[in-house]
């Protein structure tokens, strides 16, 4: 027998038998419902906003916002913020100015209100995508708000 068949036939036998691993994080719609049921529980009295890692690889995660009050509103400079109602109700208002806005951290500057922005209704299946450097802002109508979100690094 020759090396190169010998080296050959060890790489096609070996290749044949390795398993490749499948690297999908993956949540059932089960999983989501059971999570969000066990985020809502475990929310403290007076406590307004919970966030769970929902599916992740790596860095990259989408995950899931629990809202029983409104936040202040936001923009996030660098990243545009993909976001699907899951549970609940409320109110998007996006656009306009940040007024009095103040830099929390690098990727969020908080403000007290949005000047001129659009608003809209917020039900589940909804489906939102605000571009880095947009202002935003969550009301809760009812008990809840739950949105299962991603923030995108913007292109450059």
């Amino acid at each position: 027998m020759k090396l190169p068949f010998v080296v050959a036939a060890l790489i096609a036998a070996s290749s044949a038998g390795a398993q490749t691993v499948d690297p999908t994080s993956f949540a059932s719609d089960a999983d989501v419902k059971a999570k969000v049921a066990a985020m809502g529980a475990a929310m403290k009295p007076g406590q307004g906003f919970a966030w769970q890692p929902l599916v992740r690889d790596g860095e990259t995660n989408a995950a899931l916002e629990y809202w029983k009050k409104p936040g202040r509103p936001a923009v996030h400079p660098d990243q545009a913020e993909y976001a699907i109602v899951v549970a609940g109700a409320g109110t998007l208002i996006s656009g306009g100015t940040l007024a009095d806005a103040v830099v929390v951290k690098p990727d969020l500057t908080e403000g007290a209100r949005i000047v001129g922005g659009k608003t809209r209704t917020l039900g589940p299946g909804d489906v939102m995508l605000i571009p880095a450097g947009v202002p935003h802002w969550f009301g809760i109508t009812g008990d809840r708000l739950v949105l299962l979100g991603m923030k995108l690094p913007q292109r450059r």
